[in-house]
Parts: structure tokens; C-alpha cells; sequence
């Protein structure tokens, strides 16, 4: 029961951050936020498509289009390399410590599943060594050790298994969401190239808000 109670304990916590994470921190509505950009970009002014990034609450996908945006000077390739870098780096975090939910998981029912065989074989050992005026007591403790160890096992395992379904659902979405706006942005930028060949950006963008 102590190991499915030390794989409760660690589930719940990482339950509770990613949701926190991937349902708060992360999230951003990417239509809006992209419907904002389109204007500064289509007018042709960095600084201020800049600054609106920066305005905005701050997440993984805001991170990665103002990295291809600070790198607009230096010419497609450079966007592109900005916002490919910007995806490898935020994706990781995006990700994290979700996968242990499975692991979690498993782990604790085949904890459940040993203490289960743990209380039979207490059971049968009752069964064939001790004296008849004990065997009811003993057979009724590992019956119940078996039962109680499979009970807690799944009350544990069912809970982090679909944590983990949904979690690493949310986290494709928001992995999803920058990769199809990378690829806007960047196209946005391509068709209007002739508005930003001699864009440059000032020192003070990325820093002020809108």
C-alpha cells in the first residue's frame, strides 16, 4: 500500500501542475492573437508587431513567433531558423513530466497486482501450515490485503491514466497550434517582404507594451 500511496502523491502533484500549465499558462487563443499580428505586419511595422507579442500574455507560442519576428531583418532564413530554434526550446516544456502520469500508472497497479499476490499467499500458506482455530483469521487478513491492494491500485492507476490521456492531448494541441502559426507568420512576413526590406528593430522592442 506505501508504494501505491508514494505513486498517488506524485500523480496528484503532477496532475495538478501541468493542468495549471497546459490549461492556464499556456493557452492563448491563437485566432485573436494572430488576427492582431496581421494588422501591424500587413502595415509593415516591426517594432510595433514586436511589441504587440510582447503585450500579449506571455506563452510558449508568443515566445516562438517573436523570436521569428525579432529576426525579420536578417531575412527569411534567418525567421525560419528563429522559429524552428524558438519550437525546439519551448516544446520540451510544453511536454514535460507528463509522460510520468503513465508511468505512475502502471506502476501502481502492478503494485496493486503484488500486493494481491502477496495476500494469497498469505492465504494459502494459512491454508496448508497453520493450526484450524487460526486459519479464519489469517485467510480473512490476506484476503483482505489482496483486496485492499487491488482496490487502491486502481483507485490510483485509473485517475493518472486518463490525467495522462488528456494532458498529453492538450499538449499535442498547444505543440500543434505553434507549429500552424510558425508557418502563418512566416508566410505573412514572405508576402510582405517588400514592407520590411529595410525594417531594423529598435532597442526598445519586445520591451513596451501596447
Amino acid at each position: 500500500m506505501y508504494p501505491i500511496a508514494v505513486c498517488l502523491v506524485f500523480a496528484l502533484a503532477i496532475m495538478v501542475e501541468r493542468s495549471i500549465v497546459l490549461f492556464g499558462k499556456a493557452s492563448i487563443n491563437k485566432e485573436a492573437f494572430l488576427r492582431g499580428l496581421k494588422k501591424h505586419i500587413y502595415a509593415g511595422d516591426l517594432d510595433k508587431a514586436i511589441n504587440y507579442v510582447s503585450g500579449q500574455k506571455q506563452t510558449p507560442l508568443t515566445q516562438v513567433i517573436k523570436a521569428g519576428l525579432m529576426n525579420v531583418p536578417k531575412g527569411e532564413e534567418e525567421v525560419q531558423a528563429a522559429l524552428d530554434e524558438a519550437s525546439l526550446r519551448e516544446t520540451p516544456r510544453i511536454e514535460a513530466r507528463t509522460g510520468y502520469l503513465a508511468m505512475l500508472g502502471n506502476a501502481a497497479m502492478l503494485a496493486g497486482l503484488l500486493g494481491t499476490v502477496s495476500g494469497l499467499i498469505a492465504c494459502f500458506e494459512a491454508v496448508a501450515n497453520v493450526n484450524p482455530a487460526d486459519k479464519a483469521t489469517i485467510l480473512a487478513n490476506g484476503i483482505s490485503e489482496a483486496m485492499n491492494c487491488t482496490g487502491f491500485g486502481l483507485l490510483t492507476a485509473i485517475p493518472a491514466v486518463v490525467a495522462f490521456s488528456i494532458l498529453s492531448g492538450r499538449a499535442t494541441s498547444i505543440v500543434n497550434d505553434i507549429n500552424e502559426t510558425s508557418v502563418a507568420v512566416l508566410n505573412l512576413i514572405v508576402n510582405n517582404r517588400d514592407k520590411f526590406k529595410n525594417a531594423t528593430v529598435s532597442a526598445s522592442a519586445g520591451h513596451d507594451e501596447e
